[in-house]
């Protein structure tokens, strides 16, 4: 029987309390052969005897399945009854076949027909028939681990999940000490879906109670409490489980979840790790706490750790990649990155979708001018990624063909991207206009940013953009208009603030006014270098070249940017440092020749580089 009708549980969550087994919902099905087990009861006796290969475990199973089943006499009434329900079924009838079906299993008392009917309305989307169905499969067979499966699986979430205690206190009484931590872990993640929380919560509650020694009792404990906003019994249960057990790592866990104090947490963990150096769940825990504080280089030491022990862990090293480019380490970046792809690769099972490493890795490939390389990154992108990801990759490879030269190509592919959306559209029409811009195409790309304005006149960024590129013509008047409608309709944008204070102060006017600007935009952002990098530079034209060169070298310090770069040059030189001024020059001449705001600087100063 080949059936591919799934009855969706709860994932590997059920199949690890009732089978052993963690099987993805597409795999549960009530299909013969794909059934997840339940270890074999778990007993004591399990340890005793000896393994056997997988053959003979199927075999062994199979006879056990039959030694259970009931000897029914197939009648020919019974036969044609059968055959007209299968057929009928066929036809797309479900309610008729589905009774027959149900009331010949209650009547011959074989669970074969009642797991026949769990099938049908499972088919048919009746959730209510299903579970009546995979109930009356349990009663007729509950010692099948599968039938035992199913109905915890769709009774946990029904009316009567009083149903499942029986089954609950008979698996954990059975199991190994060691299996029985697991399974209180488990129980509680099933009972955490009951629509009743606090008839489940009491029903855990008689559960764990003849184990309540036990670090795994003390851990749900603790998290019982926490459920119920009881932070000070939860930290007293995690306490005890850790004293219990002294290097549990959920334990720890659990200590440092209910610990309001992030200094705390941090040396409860840095106090664990020296006693058990191997705790990763801990060293990753801690390393992404350390990230919270944005202490990056401490968080970079502590997942490269992880990844020695652990090479192929593509989470960390996606960690690690991030962690790069916010140190502004491109090199870093560009190798985890590279592994993380790599290891996703080699592993087609795995689900993560890499399309955001892609991405930022032909970001990392055009900044050392690979535009090869980056166009290469792309095409790597899967096709069944999510829209936006496919869109934004369509944009960037339009920018990259622009940037490379061809225009003309890299506008026939902007016309053959079609969206119904209009946030969409306007991104296009944008996207255009950049193009023409980067081929210094002006007026072109005036005229194409104009007309966006007028058909998307509530688009936020598309008038942030047009501010931007009305300066660059010196249409001021224009840019200022279009940065205070921006801040009109999105008074959070930080980007409008800073782009009209930058303005001001780069024209040497309204300096006043563009220090109020910048300072909001601060406010609203205090870690963006760009806005560091304005601050900085208002300051030095209202000639306070100390606390101009504090906010420029912390800007530069987040982001090696060739503008930031020529700002700093600039107050150094007029410190008197001409050597660093010079230095910081070649580094942004290096980066990036063409940038204008360091050559009109070297024109205007003309250092000897």
């Amino acid at each position: 029987m080949k059936n591919a009708f799934a009855i969706v549980t709860v994932s590997g969550l059920l199949a690890g309390l009732l089978s052993g087994c963690a099987a993805s919902p597409q795999q549960q099905s009530l299909a013969a052969g794909d059934e997840a087990r339940f270890g074999q009861q778990q007993s004591a006796q399990q340890e005793t005897e000896p393994e056997l290969d997988e053959e003979e475990l199927a075999a062994k199973q199979k006879a056990d399945e039959e030694a259970r089943l009931p000897k029914v006499e197939l009648t020919p009434v019974m036969l044609e009854q059968l055959m007209k329900a299968e057929f009928a079924f066929r036809n797309g009838d479900w309610q008729g076949p589905y009774l027959t079906v149900y009331n010949l299993a209650q009547r011959t008392g074989d669970p074969r027909l009642a797991r026949r009917a769990a099938e049908m309305a499972v088919a048919a989307k009746q959730a209510d028939d299903t579970l009546a169905a995979v109930r009356l499969w349990y009663r007729l067979d509950p010692d099948s681990d599968e039938a035992t499966q199913y109905f915890v699986g769709m009774a946990v979430t029904s009316d009567k999940i009083s149903e499942l205690e029986p089954i609950f206190e008979q698996r954990l009484r059975e199991a190994t000490p060691t299996r029985r931590g697991v399974l209180l872990f488990q129980v509680q993640q099933l009972l955490g879906r009951a629509k009743d929380k606090e008839a489940a919560i009491a029903m855990l509650e008689r559960l764990i109670a003849p184990y309540e020694n036990t670090m795994e009792a003390r851990v749900v404990r603790a998290q019982i409490a926490l459920v119920r906003d009881d932070k000070a019994l939860a930290r007293s249960e995690a306490q005890a489980a850790l004293a219990i057990k002294p290097d549990a790592e959920i334990a720890l866990l659990m200590l440092a979840q209910v610990t309001e104090d992030e200094a705390q947490v941090v040396a409860l963990m840095q106090k664990f790790l020296k006693s058990y150096p191997k705790a990763s769940d801990v060293r990753a825990a801690y390393a992404r706490v350390l990230v919270n504080r944005k202490d990056y280089p401490a968080a970079r030491r502590e997942f490269e750790l992880l990844v020695k022990a652990q090479p192929d862990n593509v989470a960390h090293l996606y960690a690690l990649g991030i962690l790069a480019t916010q140190m502004n380490d491109a090199l870093g970046a560009e190798q985890y990155f590279t592994r993380f792809v790599e290891v996703l690769g080699r592993n087609p099972d795995d689900e993560r979708d890499p399309s955001r490493a892609l991405l930022i890795l032909s970001q990392l490939a055009e900044e050392r001018n690979d535009l090869v390389g980056a166009l290469q990154w792309l095409d790597k992108v899967p096709e069944g990624t999510d829209p936006q990801t496919r869109f934004n990759t369509q944009l960037r490879r339009v920018h990259l063909v622009g940037k490379g030269g061809d225009v003309n190509s890299a506008r026939r592919l902007l016309a053959e991207i079609k969206t119904d959306d209009p946030a969409r559209q306007a991104q296009l029409m944008a996207a255009e206009a950049q193009l023409l811009r980067e081929a210094n195409q002006l007026q072109e790309a005036y005229a194409v940013m104009e007309a966006a304005t007028k058909r998307f006149p509530k688009n936020p960024d598309l008038l942030y953009d047009f501010a931007l590129l009305a300066e660059k013509l010196g249409k001021v008047d224009v840019m200022e208009a279009q940065l205070r409608e921006v801040m009109a309709q999105a008074p959070d944008n930080h980007h409008a603030y800073n782009a009209l204070g930058y303005s001001l102060a780069e024209r040497n006017v309204r300096l006043q006014e563009a220090y109020g600007l910048i300072t909001k935009a601060l406010d609203m952002a205090p870690e963006d270098p760009f806005i560091m990098d304005s601050m900085g530079w208002v300051h030095y034209r209202m000639g306070n070249l100390v606390e101009a060169e504090k906010f420029l070298r912390r800007a530069y310090g987040l982001r090696k940017d060739p503008e930031i770069a020529v700002h700093l040059g600039e107050v150094l030189w007029q410190k008197g440092d001409k050597s660093a001024a010079e230095k910081l020059w070649r580094e942004a001449s290096a980066k990036d020749p063409q940038n204008d705001t360091l050559r009109t600087t070297l024109a205007r100063l003309r250092p000897a580089l």
